[in-house]
């Protein structure tokens, strides 16, 4: 009986807060829809707040609730986790106030609302660059704002995950190997690789040291392959050239965790180089 008049409680209270809500969307008095709205915000009624915004809009828009009103629904839809229209929104508050005292806030939610949604490294990764545009267009506006370092924080991320894509495609070239199907205008998988990775090096240059190693072994090892199945006059340039780059990336990665790998790569391709420039001694 008890568990049943706590349950009748919820439901009446629940009915209550209905008809009080639908009581405030057909008043024609804007301000008190206005000061509920806020109320609705402020409790965290997100959702009740921002139906409520939307409706008053226009109406405050040339009052003086205007830009609080439009600043509270964008933040409503942020809350909501609606970060494609929280974005619209916070675009369009610094777009018509662009001196407004919600400004700087806005830039940076529009550009957070870009970064929550961005999709991960395999898919397409326009969005991610739209988002780190608009932290570029915040930190440009406010250098020396207080919510810069977390902006350079996820720009950075961001990038990784740019990089990350560049990564994959490089890796799929490698991958690929010797499959020549996809090669319709000749040349190789691997320098296929070599090209992607060092293009991603030199776009990327702030990009993390665990994703540059990534790319820089990767190169290592399409240099080392792209040798061996090279025909026999070009193997040996192609061995030297892959010495090469063991040693710059040694020189970039001393203690890197593919050390082992590199290693062992070198010294065949140092065999084999040895063994041709013998072959040449005893010729002569």
């Amino acid at each position: 009986m008890k568990k049943i008049l706590i349950l009748l409680s919820l439901v009446i209270t629940v009915l209550s807060s209905c008809n009080e809500y639908t009581a405030v969307q057909k008043s024609t008095d804007y301000d008190y829809r206005y000061e509920v709205a806020k109320a609705s915000f402020v409790e965290g009624k997100y959702t009740q707040a921002s139906a409520l915004l939307g409706d008053v809009l226009a109406i405050m828009k040339n009052s003086g609730n205007g830009e609080e009103s439009l600043y509270m629904l964008a933040q409503s839809e942020f809350c909501n986790r609606n970060y494609d229209i929280a974005s619209t929104y916070f675009k369009k508050y610094y777009q018509t106030y662009s001196k407004g005292i919600y400004a700087q806030q806005a830039r940076y939610y529009s550009a957070y609302s870009l970064y929550m949604m961005t999709p991960e490294p395999r898919l397409d990764q326009t969005g991610t660059m739209e988002a780190i545009r608009e932290f570029q267009n915040f930190m440009d506006y406010y250098p020396e704002s207080n919510l810069k370092p977390r902006a350079q924080q996820m720009v950075m991320e961001m990038q990784d995950k740019l990089v990350e894509k560049e990564y994959l495609a490089a890796k799929l070239y490698y991958d690929l190997g010797t499959y020549m199907m996809n090669c319709a205008y000749g040349g190789s998988n691997y320098e296929a690789c070599v090209v992607t990775a060092q293009n991603a090096l030199k776009e990327y240059p702030f990009a993390s040291p665990e994703q540059r190693e990534k790319l820089a072994i990767l190169i290592l090892r399409s240099k080392y392959q792209l040798a061996k199945e090279s025909i026999p006059e070009k193997r040996v340039e192609r061995f030297r050239d892959a010495i090469d780059e063991y040693y710059a990336f040694t020189n970039d990665y001393p203690e890197s965790q593919y050390t082992s790998e590199a290693k062992n790569m070198l010294k065949d391709a140092e065999h084999i180089v040895k063994k041709k420039k013998l072959d040449l001694e005893e010729k002569d």
